[in-house]
């Protein structure tokens, strides 16, 4: 097995998150006195630091990990390994009703992992995002998504439109979301298999990418706004999808 690369996140769901997860390697952990005791006492039936090397630390030393993304640390910080990337094509095999969630050119670390939560919160079976777009090791990404990164599969892939081509050709139909949409994704019955594609905050769906879709879909908003934000449209659209299902 290759040695993954490791690096840091920071934040009480995110690093107990990773400690819960049997497939996640938690190599360090940084605690101050309290949160450790937190810890304890919030899994109390589970020893979560068994087989993890602690290290005690002041919250001024721990705030040294989180300058340069400006977060909040809590008390607690990891070194962790990558998981596992899943391939898509091995996972799709004799499933069927399948959601996923594809991202076009969002990069936005706090939306992506907002969207994650929610994704999994509201039991989507998997995130199609573009290798290169995907902040991977980012401490704001996994605040963000608040320990719910370890609970969603995660398909890093070289290319949208090339899989999203792969996709259809495998009984998917796609659903590009935009404003611009005269149907609302409420009139859709959300059977088989779907894929959910949103673009980029700023300029939404790629024209390229908008040529690979099946379906154009809106979510009808007081005339007067303008837009919502990419994870609070993705929040609504899966908890309708969930209940449907």
């Amino acid at each position: 097995m290759t040695q993954k690369s490791s690096f840091f996140i920071a934040g009480r769901h995110a690093v107990v998150g990773a400690l819960k997860n049997p497939e996640r390697r938690v190599l360090k952990i940084f605690l101050t006195e309290e949160s450790k005791k937190n810890i304890h006492k919030q899994n109390p039936n589970k020893n979560l630091l068994k087989d993890v090397k602690v290290f005690f630390k002041t919250k001024k030393e721990l705030d040294k990990y989180c300058r340069s993304e400006d977060i909040l640390h809590q008390g607690y910080v990891a070194e962790v390994e990558h998981l596992e990337t899943p391939e898509l094509k091995m996972f799709i095999k004799e499933k069927n009703n399948l959601t996923f969630v594809c991202l076009d050119e969002v990069t936005d670390p706090r939306n992506i992992g907002s969207l994650i939560r929610s994704a999994a919160s509201f039991n989507i079976d998997g995130l199609i995002v573009k290798e290169r777009h995907f902040p991977s090791e980012s401490k704001l990404l996994y605040k963000s998504a608040s320990g719910c990164i370890e609970h969603l599969n995660i398909f890093q892939v070289s290319n949208i439109n090339t899989t999203l081509k792969y996709l259809r050709d495998e009984n998917f139909w796609v659903y590009g979301f935009s404003a611009n949409s005269d149907k609302n994704f409420t009139d859709v019955k959300w059977v088989g298999n779907n894929i959910l594609l949103f673009g980029s905050e700023g300029h939404g769906l790629n024209k390229h990418t908008e040529k690979y879709t099946d379906f154009s879909v809106k979510i009808s908003i007081n005339k007067n706004i303008e837009s919502l934000n990419i994870s609070n449209s993705a929040a609504i659209v899966f908890h309708h999808i969930n209940q449907q299902k």
